[in-house]
């Protein structure tokens, strides 16, 4: 029996799954680590907590069979976009690592436009210049802490600092190196341009790789210190929206990816970066070699449910919670929800605005309410799709994962706004499965992720739009829509009475 290991890298852990060429999860292995926030809007990490947390995590998971380790063939990685770790010329981790939630960036998103132009960054990156994005904290850096820039010999993000230290081996992949905004997304190349116009040296950007490139094997130090075996195959890895990309199927064109965790994602397949969104959503290279996806997101959309029951029902479960929500018409009974609680990104990037329940009146229920936040997220999500659309994409099979496919009510329910088939996967791993898919696809084990996606991933239910339902829907969109302007300037006439 031969295995493969997926690591997920993410905020607030590191996931390590084993897994057999059958694409089942035979052991798995979680630890968390903290974050800093020493300021508002500041967001940081300790490198060193992702190396330690994963050695914990793979002793744990070859500790019970020490065969095991012998017969992983490849480890490859999916990892928290966007953040920017800073080495010395002797690679030593300069500063904590500064992460993708990170807000303290506004000012060089402005000098960013200012310096590049919008319709010039666009069309290098197809993307705009968000906080979150490493770009802007590369040049937070330059401002506020020269003299380390000054030292800084090359910039990795959080997975790729993680495989360095498990293989000597430095480099970044294309769908990780999209999310920097100092890749050219198209030619596949460091923008030497941009840099020069921003003041830095093109050469603190890493060797550009595939995510299924083999770059190297686990070094004998790391061996040791976590029981994997020299002879183990390390593969680059990709961003953890790529992976879960990959871990769902999302390999074709027409395929997308809905997922509502605590924030929400809609993630569509593009075989080529020849369409023009005009930034409006974002514009990614997959994970698949010469493959694009485009991404939409909702900032609280799961958010917006926990948030509602931590307010009004903290002592009962979500199931019981939404229980009578199939219960409700279309239209939640006139209530109408926009997600709005911690602002917005896809396709308001706007910051101030908030959320609002319009329509209230004594007649309704808590059901309504909860129907109505159901009916809100997944207008917002479709936001994106509509942009994908208008576009020029294909949107016709949609997989669900997360919050939203574990209520049948709202699977039907976004098979209705959305317009297209939805899919249920018989289990999620997402990120860390679309690892494991990397790895085993640089192993030779198939001759395409597409090939690997069809024995390793299930589909156990579909659910089809209902065409009365799609013409309500539609009705209902259209009236979401007009709330975000009509009350953006309420929200920043209120912004200062807030807390």
């Amino acid at each position: 029996m031969s295995y493969v290991v997926g690591i997920d890298l993410g905020t607030s852990a590191v996931k390590v799954m084993l897994m057999n060429k059958q694409g089942q999860v035979i052991k798995e292995s979680s630890k968390s680590y903290p974050l800093i926030q020493e300021k508002s809007g500041y967001s940081e990490q300790d490198p060193e907590e992702w190396v330690e947390k994963t050695k914990l995590a793979l002793q744990e998971i070859v500790q019970e069979n020490r065969d095991i380790a012998e017969k992983i063939e490849g480890v490859s990685f999916s990892g928290q976009m966007h953040g920017l770790v800073l080495l010395n010329q002797d690679y030593q981790v300069q500063r904590p690592a500064i992460l993708w939630n990170d807000t303290r960036t506004t000012k060089q998103c402005k000098e960013i436009y200012e310096t590049i132009g919008e319709e010039k960054l666009l069309q290098y990156t197809k993307n705009p210049a968000l906080e979150g994005f490493t770009l802007p904290k590369i040049l937070w850096v330059k401002e506020n802490e020269p003299e380390i820039l000054s030292k800084t010999a090359v910039f990795v993000l959080p997975k790729d600092y993680l495989r360095f230290r498990m293989t000597g081996e430095l480099h970044m992949d294309y769908s990780d190196a999209a999310g920097t905004l100092l890749l050219n997304i198209s030619e596949k190349t460091w923008s030497a341009e941009m840099c020069e116009k921003l003041g830095l040296d093109v050469t603190i950007c890493p060797p550009l790789v595939e995510s299924h490139a083999n770059i190297g094997t686990i070094s004998a130090n790391f061996a040791e210190e976590s029981g994997l075996s020299t002879e183990t195959k390390v593969f680059a890895g990709g961003a953890d929206n790529a992976c879960g990309a990959i871990g769902s199927g999302i390999l074709s064109v027409g395929k997308t990816l809905c997922s509502i965790g605590t924030s929400g994602v809609v993630l569509s397949y593009e075989p080529s970066s020849d369409l023009d969104f005009e930034g409006k959503v974002h514009y990614f290279n997959h994970g698949e070699e010469d493959a694009y996806y485009t991404m939409g997101v909702t900032l609280a959309a799961g958010y917006s449910l926990s948030w509602f029951k931590d307010v009004f029902a903290a002592d009962e479960d979500f199931e019981n919670l939404v229980k009578d929500v199939g219960s409700v018409p279309i239209g939640s009974n006139g209530l109408l929800f926009t997600p709005y609680l911690v602002g917005e990104r896809t396709p308001h990037a706007d910051s101030v605005i908030r959320a609002s329940f319009i329509g209230m009146d004594a007649s309704h229920e808590r059901k309504d309410f909860v129907r109505a936040i159901f009916e809100g997220i997944t207008f917002s999500l479709c936001e994106s799709i509509e942009i994908f659309r208008e576009g020029g994409k294909r949107i016709d099979t949609i997989v669900s994962i997360g919050g939203g496919a574990k209520n049948e009510t709202w699977l039907q329910m976004q098979a209705d706004i959305f317009n297209a088939e939805v899919q249920k996967m018989a289990s999620e791993q997402g990120p860390g499965v679309g690892a494991a898919m990397l790895a085993a696809y640089g192993c030779g084990w198939y001759e395409s992720l597409e090939q690997c996606a069809n024995v390793w991933l299930d589909v156990v239910k579909t659910y089809q739009p209902n065409p009365e339902a799609v013409e309500r829907y539609a009705e209902l969109f259209s009236i979401y829509k007009e709330v975000y302007q009509d009350t953006k300037e309420l929200n920043e006439r209120v912004q200062a009475f807030r807390k």
